[in-house]
């Protein structure tokens, strides 16, 4: 039986635009950053279940450094992250229903070292987070576009955690909404090839 809340991705832009060259799960392939939203709110329990899969990622020692700051829209803390952002994604994000703050924690909590990969675990969350929200049809956006120094001043963010990224989830909208600037890029985009990046031995 099919699962309501999992239904399958058939978006057109995906086949016109994308095509591995090997097999793999059709969800990696259609998860993409979109911008146009609706501005519909999201339930509380769908919020939950992105950060559920977030929970479940994996990370050196189970440290699990990561931390996710959010505000859904028309509530108390909705201005304080817009305000972060830079004017272009301010366009597109007063439809989201939910603006996130990815921080990741830079000491392990085992025995007060610096953690090399807390980066590399809160990607992993942060992927997981993505796909979640992938499989259920809505927008997941991530972003370098905000004032970072804000960001860990705004939300009283410790010296000790790296401010990450932003992103923005909603429900999908179509591409006509956003601004006509916008439009042109509203598509999915490829990818370098696996030579380009999978090196056998040596760095080239």
């Amino acid at each position: 039986m099919k699962d309501p809340h999992h239904p399958e991705i058939r978006d057109p832009a995906i086949a016109q635009h994308r095509k591995p060259d090997h097999p793999i799960h059709p969800l990696i392939l259609n998860r993409w950053s979109p911008r146009s939203m609706s501005g519909e709110h999201l339930a509380q329990e769908e919020i939950l279940s992105l950060f559920e899969a977030a929970r479940w990622a994996p990370s050196s020692y189970n440290n699990q450094p990561w931390k996710f700051l959010y505000a859904k829209r028309d509530t108390a803390h909705w201005k304080t992250f817009f305000d972060l952002l830079v004017d272009f994604n301010k366009q597109w994000c007063q439809k989201a229903a939910l603006l996130g703050l990815i921080v990741s924690h830079k000491i392990f909590e085992r025995n007060n070292k610096p953690s090399p990969t807390h980066s590399l675990d809160a990607g992993a969350a942060w992927e997981n987070l993505a796909l979640e929200g992938t499989s259920r049809g809505l927008v997941v956006h991530g972003m370098e576009g905000f004032d970072y120094s804000k960001a860990r001043k705004d939300l009283n963010i410790p010296e000790s955690y790296e401010v990450l990224a932003m992103f923005a989830v909603g429900k999908r909208a179509p591409k006509e909404d956003l601004p006509e600037e916008m439009r042109v890029k509203e598509t999915p985009a490829s990818r370098k090839k696996i030579a380009e990046f999978a090196l056998e031995g040596k760095f080239k």
